[in-house]
């Protein structure tokens, strides 16, 4: 039996060599080539059981030649890797056909996992979507790992009306990835509707989201139409699901399952032809527990779940979103602000709890009150301290949580004052290394799914390295996971 074959594009030959040298001892045989017309050539030539093709190349653009690629070889699965690692690269990809995308620079072993499954996955037909928007009018930015996989999963449920469940603290952008889900699906010619729970009254919910007939209530002089019939042929999007009283969960509840809805004080049935897209900060596994979320709607609404992360864990996205920012707000009678070295690293140092929210503000605000073109770290310090003396207790940046040195310096001193009451103290270089080691490399490790060799570039390890300590200090791995 013939080993398969896989043909490599990319105008880049180091990546050509590292991908047929990887690929080779993985047990397949490799043809790589620069050029897309060479592929191509191939391609209509029969040869190959896989592709693997750059998008950028000298003659073509490799996300063009998908769909040709498809129409005449529909069983041929097409991997595509990029180095333009947005969320437009990986609607493309997806929306043309492509198998799967891998941003630039990927995990070998990534590589080889995506290859063993796109050999044994049996060919669907390509779900054709609407045209996605303009790439200048996307609004989520990042390149991070993290937001890769953010991409990655938008991307697969454009060909699909699932419901999705967004998870992330306030201001991480969770109606902003309602609002992809939205504009680059099959239901973008239809209207997105948004409605926050936490933001209307209770007894009013019901209403808002079902509609009224006149006469329905004290006040009703007419019939209203409610959000889900606003939303027909579109997509509805609940804010802050969580905060929704449980007699409304209900009703929703009952929408999910039968598909058809009653207005108040209404009996006709309406269907209900509208995607939902949930979202909320908090646990709601938490609030099942406390009897405040019904678990059946829960599972109803949970259908793909997606967890945004807060920005404290993408810092390598803040240069980034800080110069977006900055154009954006940039008037165009004065300079383009810039950020030096030390005021960038002032920006990744700060734990953000308003997350991109925060951020964004704090662009506005330069660019508002500081006419200088270089800014720095002394201007983003007082910045920073003027927003938290100045916001409510316990309210967006206002509560500023604990620095990790802070935090070391107090149980230090709380530790090395017990030794004045007569604990032993010896070995505290390595105890307190190790205190420090075991949550860092645990957490790590479930930020990345149990993926070691991601975790090891997060911690900036070698990966024999983090292998070791992980034994040495006895950390569970769990691979996979939500």
């Amino acid at each position: 039996m013939s080993l398969p074959t896989i043909l490599v594009a990319d105008d880049d030959r180091s990546i050509r060599t590292v991908l047929s040298q990887a690929l080779g001892r993985g047990g397949y045989q490799v043809r790589a080539t620069g050029q897309a017309a060479t592929l191509w050539q191939w391609v209509e030539e029969g040869e190959g059981d896989l592709v693997i093709t750059d998008v950028v190349m000298p003659d073509e653009n490799g996300l063009d030649l998908i769909p040709r690629i498809r129409r005449i070889r529909p069983d041929l699965r097409v991997v595509v890797m990029s180095a333009q690692s947005t969320l437009m690269t990986a609607v493309k990809a997806t929306q043309r056909g492509a198998f799967e995308y891998l941003p630039k620079p990927f995990d070998l072993k990534e590589v080889l996992a995506v290859v063993a499954r796109a050999l044994a996955t049996p060919a669907v037909p390509v779900q054709a979507a609407p045209a996605p928007p303009p790439e200048e009018q996307m609004s989520l930015i990042g390149r991070s790992v993290v937001m890769q996989d953010i991409y990655r999963i938008i991307a697969r449920l454009t060909t699909s009306d699932l419901t999705v469940m967004i998870n992330g603290e306030s201001g991480t952008g969770k109606e902003l990835v309602a609002r992809a889900l939205h504009e680059y699906g099959r239901r973008r010619s239809g209207p997105f509707v948004a409605i926050n729970m936490a933001a209307i009254p209770r007894n009013l919910i019901e209403s808002e989201l079902f509609g009224h007939e006149r006469g329905a209530f004290t006040g009703a002089t007419s019939r209203v139409a409610g959000r889900f019939e606003q939303a027909a042929g579109g997509t509805l999007f609940l804010d802050e699901i969580g905060d929704m009283p449980p007699e409304a969960q209900t009703r929703l509840l009952r929408v999910l399952q039968d598909g058809e809805f009653t207005t108040v004080g209404g009996t006709l049935p309406i269907r209900a032809n509208v995607r939902i897209i949930a979202a909320t900060h908090r646990d709601l596994r938490q609030a099942i527990r406390a009897g405040t979320f019904r678990e059946d709607l829960y599972y109803r609404l949970n259908v793909v779940p997606m967890r945004l992360p807060p920005l404290r864990e993408r810092v390598e996205d803040i240069p980034l979103l800080a110069r977006h920012f900055l154009n954006e707000n940039a008037d165009g009678a004065g300079p383009v602000r810039v950020l030096d070295d030390e005021a960038m690293a002032r920006l990744q140092a700060h734990r953000w709890p308003g997350n991109v929210r925060e951020l964004e503000n704090l662009m506005r605000r330069i660019t508002a009150l500081h006419p200088q073109e270089s800014i720095g770290a002394d201007i983003i310090a007082a910045e920073l301290a003027e927003a938290s003396s100045l916001a409510p207790q316990g309210e967006g940046t206002g509560t500023q949580p604990e620095t990790l040195a802070g935090a070391v310096e107090r149980h230090l001193r709380r530790f090395l004052a017990s030794g004045q009451e007569g604990m032993p103290m010896s070995d505290i270089y390595d105890k307190v290394i190790a205190e420090v080691e075991r949550p860092l490399i645990s957490m790590t490790l479930a930020a990345t799914r149990g993926n070691q060799i991601r975790a090891a570039a997060m911690l900036g390890l070698n990966r024999n390295t983090l292998r070791k300590k992980i034994r040495d200090l006895d950390i569970p791995v769990v691979r996979g996971g939500a």
